[in-house]
């Protein structure tokens, strides 16, 4: 006997069979990334989750205490964190260098109060002078062991004016805060990368560290050499590739990465 199924239900039992298909091969994967990925991860994340049946399981900390995550043993699929991170996890054979690719890349940016006036950041002379007249920084804490932090120290030291500097930094936690001290009035100054700067309320960015002061820091994912869900891992990589992505990561002040 030959039964006639109507074609809405048949439209129905295929969308069913597709869902059960993308439920079996669904993967949970466990990406660690630094804190300035965040925002653009949060927003991919779930287009992502839709795009696939994968889920995603995220923390976000400063690329130091990512490193010391996985050196102590924490397992990941994904890690997300600037280049040198990265060179390390594969010198430390804890990921492949073919399984490294780069996802964005970001500048270093001085931001005042909202409203407040901006001052001359233009030459490496201009900042010394800024930096010296100013009341109060802050910065990421290089202790931390945040890259606009530990470049910043560089700065300060290359201008000169490490002991002038001291009495007047107000050591920042990873994330935010920078930024957040600043449009609270707490520090006349924050240093920090511009995506994050960019996205806290009360506060406006001068610009960006001049010349060869700056610091292109270039943000990385790496597939772990222990990941449970390989195939499901690169496919999240690939999707931080696609112009979706590319859109996202722009539209948080970072420059996506050609691939």
């Amino acid at each position: 006997m030959r039964i006639r199924v109507p074609v809405a239900a048949t439209s129905v039992g295929l969308a069913c069979l597709f869902v059960v298909g993308i439920a079996a091969g669904a993967a949970e994967i466990k990406v660690l990334s630094a804190v300035p990925m965040q925002q653009v991860i949060e927003d991919v994340g779930p287009k992502f989750e839709r795009a696939t049946g994968h889920t995603l399981a995220l923390t976000f900390a400063a690329l130091g205490e990512v490193l010391k995550r996985i050196q102590a043993g924490e397992s990941a699929d994904v890690v997300v964190i600037p280049r040198q991170g990265t060179d390390s996890l594969v010198k430390d054979g804890k990921a492949a260098a073919g399984n490294v690719t780069v996802i964005a890349r970001s500048g270093i940016a001085v931001a005042v109060r909202k409203g407040a006036p901006k001052p001359d950041i233009s030459s490496p002379e201009a900042l010394k002078r800024t930096l010296l007249a100013a009341k109060s920084i802050t910065y990421s804490d290089p202790a931390a062991g945040g890259a606009s932090g530990n470049h910043f120290t560089k700065v300060i030291e290359r201008l000169g004016i490490v002991n002038e500097m001291k009495p007047k930094t107000i050591l920042a936690k990873p994330g935010d805060e920078t930024g957040v001290l600043v449009a609270n009035g707490q520090a006349e100054l924050g240093v920090h990368q511009f995506q994050v700067l960019l996205s806290v309320a009360g506060i406006d960015i001068v610009g960006p560290l001049p010349g060869d002061l700056q610091d292109t820091i270039v943000f990385a994912a790496a597939i772990m050499g222990g990941a449970k869900s390989p195939e499901a891992s690169k496919a999240l990589v690939d999707f931080l590739g696609t112009p979706e992505s590319a859109g996202v990561i722009k539209a948080k002040g970072m420059e996506p990465a050609s691939r």
